[in-house]
């Protein structure tokens, strides 16, 4: 096929990896904090980080969910992006985790950009975790993965591998059992 492009620019688009595009809310405050020089470890300790978007996406509907999603990644569009990496990890729950990656595969269905769905259930520990980490991770192991696999929700699977976080060691485990799963 040929195109006239006389006067025209023809630009790439851009692949945009390691996007958190499902999510519930902002965290500006969280960037301002960063900015003074806060650690994300000491953010998280005041209620901030990751666990305080899981609360804010709890307490969303799917249906709300993929609208404010929707939205922005119609403005992603507008700026250029073709193909891009939707994470889950802000659900920090079977049925949140769920929901997330429901919504980045409605998201595949309906837009034109290729899109890549990662399943981040290991991005903290949720608070009713706090002092049982291994019960989190059978939980991701023995029930996130195989609801996952079942629907077909995940093209690949990540870990927040970070001290305070997810070890090297859990980190192959959780990967070795994501394997598995598909």
């Amino acid at each position: 096929q040929a195109i006239d492009a006389s006067g025209q620019f023809i630009l790439p688009c851009w692949c945009d990896s390691h996007t958190h595009l499902v999510f519930a809310a902002t965290r500006e405050e969280e960037f301002v904090d960063k900015i003074k020089g806060i650690s994300y470890a000491e953010i998280a300790a005041k209620g901030g980080g990751t666990l305080n978007s899981a609360r804010k996406l709890n307490e969303m509907t799917e249906a709300e969910l993929f609208n404010v999603s929707w939205k922005r990644l119609e403005e992603v569009i507008k700026l250029g992006t073709g193909a891009i990496e939707i994470k889950s990890g802000y659900g920090l729950t079977v049925e949140s985790e769920l929901k997330m990656l429901r919504v980045i595969q409605k998201l595949k269905e309906l837009s034109p950009l290729t899109i890549k769905s990662t399943f981040l259930g290991a991005h903290a520990v949720p608070a009713e975790f706090r002092n049982n980490k291994r019960g989190y991770i059978d939980l991701i192991i023995h029930e996130m993965m195989p609801a996952i696999q079942k629907e077909n929700l995940a093209d690949y699977c990540d870990i927040f591998c970070e001290q305070n976080y997810f070890s090297p060691e859990e980190t192959i485990e959780i990967l070795e059992a994501g394997k598995k799963h598909g």
